[in-house]
């Protein structure tokens, strides 16, 4: 039976173009020396210089890498507890609602969960800035990094783990020495899903955010709403070859992993014969 034909190729075409194509054009008109977006007036990269005289972005830029950097550690940090409490604690009392709770914002709609975090904030004096924000992203992206380290864990033969208890070492040891190398490529996924997750977000970044703390996200926004300048197309051009960087380098990260783990088994299997 045929499995590819002139239709799914063309479909399969179609689909990526619609895709990638309005970024392909960005990209192009973010090199275009004519201040008019929609006009091509020939190459230059001087929006980009621009741009990095530009310290409202920068300083945008700037609160946007940290919040992203710290609550993705964050959220990677408790995301892996969680999973490993939902995935080996067995059914404990209260384990319904604690699994409702890390899964809630997987489905909540992003201006519910910034509005009820803006109005736990307020209710608690907390004067609205980074702190907030970091929060906020930490709260909503820790169910992502939870359900990434899970999917790992639930295939994890825990038979290793036990050989190193009986070798004498301590739980601890055994779960820094053993288990998390091995889940360790499902980790740094999470992490980096998290990091994605904060450096793209504008909704709950707008609810939770205080004057002294604008991410970029939210400065592109307000720009865009008084006209797109050839600086935002640059900006975003950045944007996405540094996403498609820590793309290419989880992968690459994650193949190394599995490649070495499949030596080492295959070396173990080769002492044990």
């Amino acid at each position: 039976m045929k499995r590819f034909s002139w239709f799914n190729a063309t479909s399969l075409t179609l689909g990526f173009a619609f895709l990638y194509m309005p970024m392909v054009i960005l990209v192009i008109y973010s090199f275009n020396s004519s201040k008019l977006v929609t006009v091509w007036a020939g190459f230059s990269t001087k929006w980009y210089g621009e741009l990095l005289q530009n310290d409202a972005f920068l300083d945008a830029a700037w609160v946007t890498i940290k919040v992203a950097v710290t609550s993705s550690t964050f959220a990677t940090v408790l995301g892996t507890m969680a999973a490993i409490v939902l995935v080996r604690a067995g059914r404990f009392y209260g384990r319904t609602l604690f699994s409702g709770m890390i899964y809630a914002p997987l489905v909540m709609p992003e201006v519910i969960t910034g509005l009820s975090l803006l109005l736990l904030f307020i209710g608690i004096g907390l004067d609205r800035g980074v702190l907030t924000i970091v929060l906020a992203h930490t709260t909503f992206s820790m169910c992502y990094v939870s359900v990434v380290v899970s999917s790992r864990l639930v295939s994890f033969d825990q038979s290793l783990e036990e050989a190193a208890l009986d070798l004498g070492c301590s739980p601890f040891q055994a779960f820094r020495l053993v288990t998390l190398p091995i889940i360790a490529p499902a980790v740094i996924s999470g992490w980096l899903l998290a990091f994605t997750l904060s450096l793209d977000d504008l909704v709950i970044a707008a609810f939770t955010a205080g004057p002294s703390a604008t991410t970029l996200p939210m400065k592109i926004w307000s720009s865009v709403r008084l006209g797109v300048s050839p600086e935002i197309n640059a900006l975003s051009t950045i944007m996405i070859a540094i996403v498609a960087t820590g793309v290419i380098a989880a992968s690459l990260i994650s193949k190394r992993s599995a490649v070495r783990q499949r030596a080492e088994e295959q070396a173990a299997e080769r002492v044990e014969a």
